[in-house]
């Protein structure tokens, strides 16, 4: 188990019970909030599922913490830890992703499924709508940041509020935000993600955008045929974040997912 911290750099929200069903762990993005899983989150609770979000982006943490995948999956586990879950299903988005493979392989006993994604990993970094050279004139802020932002995200219509941009924004005009994510993108450079995926044992499945501009699907798919036992599921007319853009269809994909867990625990696992 990871060495317990006296801190947490994550707060959640969770709604639990004491079922035999895993908690469905949701995983905030790199700069976006638990928000981003409202749609399944209130989908699986109020179907009665266990279930668990982080609230801060991960650009929010500490650089030292976010500098290093399987640190960031360490403290993803000590959040559980407070919240009293033990076996978990985990999703998530970009980043967050290769944190599930890595828990995943390095807890299989805790770990019981990971739905991934946007991960990066087998292409090159991230698109995320700015540059990291100083002397670049994009800056977190105005209408050029949000068009190329938004450009990056969606395939489609824009669906993040005012709110949600602004926030992004306010969050990406503190340099200690910026150099967080300057080292998670490092963190992906690095990180032997086809070694992590041979570890992983537990049932996965891919959920991703096929107009994914940020991190492009066609590199997972060629990775994912040598995992028959992984199912990739290709979302149309979708871009990076397929639980907003496209939340209908990738809710029913957790559903599906989720069934035979409910099914051992011989409880209903779908909604109504």
């Amino acid at each position: 188990m990871p060495t317990p911290s006296p801190w947490s750099p994550f707060t959640a929200e969770h709604r639990l019970d004491d079922g035999d069903r895993p908690t469905v762990v949701f995983m905030s993005a790199l700069f976006a909030g638990g928000w981003i899983w409202d749609h399944p989150y209130r989908r699986l609770e109020s179907a009665g599922w266990p279930v668990l979000r982080t609230n801060e982006p991960i650009c929010a943490l500490d650089s030292k913490i976010v500098g290093s995948i399987e640190r960031l999956g360490d403290v993803l586990l000590e959040v559980c830890d407070e919240a009293g879950v033990k076996d978990i299903v985990i999703c998530a988005n970009s980043l967050g992703g290769l944190v599930a493979i890595d828990l995943a392989g390095r807890f299989p006993e805790r770990v019981r499924g990971i739905v991934v994604s946007g991960a990066p990993g087998l292409t090159p970094d991230p698109d995320v709508g700015l540059s990291f050279d100083r002397r670049a004139s994009v800056q977190p802020a105005g209408e050029e940041f949000r068009d190329r932002m938004l450009s990056a995200l969606f395939h489609g219509e824009p669906l993040f509020t005012e709110e949600q941009l602004e926030t992004t924004a306010t969050l990406l005009r503190h340099p200690p935000a910026m150099v967080s994510m300057a080292r998670s993108i490092k963190a992906t450079r690095v990180y032997k993600v086809l070694p992590a995926m041979d570890k992983v044992t537990c049932p996965s499945m891919y959920v991703w955008g096929e107009h994914d501009r940020m991190t492009p699907v066609d590199a997972w798919v060629k990775a994912l045929a040598g995992y028959p036992q992984y199912e990739m599921v290709l979302v149309g007319e979708c871009g990076h974040i397929p639980m907003i853009e496209r939340a209908e269809e990738y809710s029913a994909c957790l559903d599906r997912f989720l069934a035979p867990f409910a099914e051992a625990a011989g409880t209903a696992g779908a909604p109504a």
